[in-house]
């Protein structure tokens, strides 16, 4: 199977332009491509997880991967797939998730001479002389068929922004930087950057002539992919100060029965012999693959020591043994009231539930543990002692659970 082959098999590839050249450039390892990443916060999360695993495969196959920074582009509102506005950032904020970023990264795709590349778009951005850009870009692009983009579009009822309608014609101008300074040929991005993309391709063309040569490829559920990093708590980080190796082995143990084999496909190493015999697994072995997946994608990002640990722990704690490396909540003299602290402030200072009204709910429903015995009494109640050495450990249904300390 060729490096292409096993990309579309594995549910990575989407749209394309130009199929056959692509496939010569990825199977012979003469891909320069980048992918864009925004650094909206100090720390990727698992809804990178696809674009990170798709440039690891690609390095592997002798192919140079370029990670592009959005340091200029953040600063401005990107409309795709959004119905508002994104905030603006800071430059030394910028900067400061930059680097973050590429120490997370590294864990996936080696960087160096010859190697991967780490791009700031801000060179190039931030000092543009607008009237030599609009003369020189902004000349290839047409006003009509830019509305025409889906992204666009969602932005049109509450009023599209001259600011964020410059977004196309920046990234488009993106790839033609990297195409000029690096010899980047290829681009990848989710299906909700699909006429971004299709700008920069054209614009090189345009621009540079008939010899100039760029390909477009999308993520077949890079938008899906971003919903992963999201869940009722939160986003699940790759910074393990953020989300401990624990809780990020402890999510993807908990992906639904639909999800497991897609997600071992997109997002593992494993050969995918072994993953189509996991998919002919039903019911309680299927429990077993998620927690293949889990310590998987765990050992990627945090090592092997911390996935084993993170394994151990969560076998523990289905097994109602000790834990070591759940997640943790801290009680203060403060949430004590008369010596004591009822299960519903338990509940709601654990964060397993976001109110006293829903805690108490949970509570009534037969929903909560302390220790593996069912609380049934709302009005139960706990003293600081019960909570010192190793503390308690509170369940809210089967998969949110805390130990709670003093």
């Amino acid at each position: 199977m060729t490096v292409f082959d096993e990309l579309k098999a594995r549910g990575l590839l989407a749209q394309l332009t130009d199929e056959e050249e692509i496939k010569e450039l990825i199977n012979n390892g003469k891909a320069t491509f980048y992918i864009g990443f925004d650094p909206t916060a100090d720390s990727l999360h698992v809804g990178h997880f696809m674009a990170l695993c798709l440039m690891k495969r690609l390095q592997m196959a002798g192919n140079k991967p370029i990670a592009l920074i959005g340091g200029g582009t953040a600063m401005i509102g990107d409309p795709s797939g959004r119905s508002d506005l994104r905030s603006m950032m800071t430059t030394e904020t910028i900067d400061h998730n930059c680097e973050c970023f590429k120490k997370q990264m590294s864990r996936f795709i080696e960087f160096g001479e010859g190697k991967a590349m780490m791009v700031n778009n801000a060179d190039w951005l931030r000092d543009l002389n607008y009237i030599e850009f609009i003369r020189d870009i902004g000349v290839h692009f047409s006003v009509n068929r830019m509305l025409t983009a889906e992204c666009y579009k969602q932005r049109m009822e509450k009023g599209l922004s001259f600011l964020e309608f410059n977004y196309m014609i920046m990234q488009s101008y993106d790839f033609m930087c990297l195409y000029e300074k690096y010899g980047c040929n290829m681009q990848f991005g989710g299906d909700d950057q699909w006429s971004n993309m299709l700008g920069g391709t054209e614009l090189i063309r345009r621009k540079l002539g008939k010899d100039a040569y760029a390909m477009t490829i999308t993520l077949l559920l890079n938008s899906e992919g971003k919903k992963m990093g999201k869940t009722q708590k939160g986003a699940v980080w790759l910074d393990p100060n953020k989300t401990s190796p624990f809780e990020f082995y402890q999510y993807w143990r908990n992906v639904s029965d639909a999800d497991v084999i897609k997600c071992l496909r997109m997002l593992t190493f494993l050969p995918l012999e072994q993953i189509e015999e996991m998919a002919t697994w039903e019911g309680s072995e299927l429990n077993k693959a998620k927690e293949i997946l889990a310590y998987e994608l765990t050992n990627l990002v945090h090592g092997e020591e911390e996935a084993a640990r993170a394994q151990e722990s969560a076998r523990a704690l289905f097994a109602g043994g000790n834990a070591s490396e759940m997640p943790t909540c801290t009680l203060e003299e403060a949430d004590f009231m008369n010596g004591t602290i009822d299960i519903l402030g338990v509940l709601v200072k654990a964060g397993l539930n976001p109110s006293r009204s829903d805690a108490r709910r949970a509570v009534e429903q037969g929903g909560v543990t302390v220790d593996n015995e069912k609380v049934t009494d709302v009005k139960a109640v706990y003293t600081p002692e019960q909570f010192a050495g190793e503390g308690i450990v509170v369940k809210r249904g089967k998969k949110n659970f805390k130990r709670v300390i003093m």
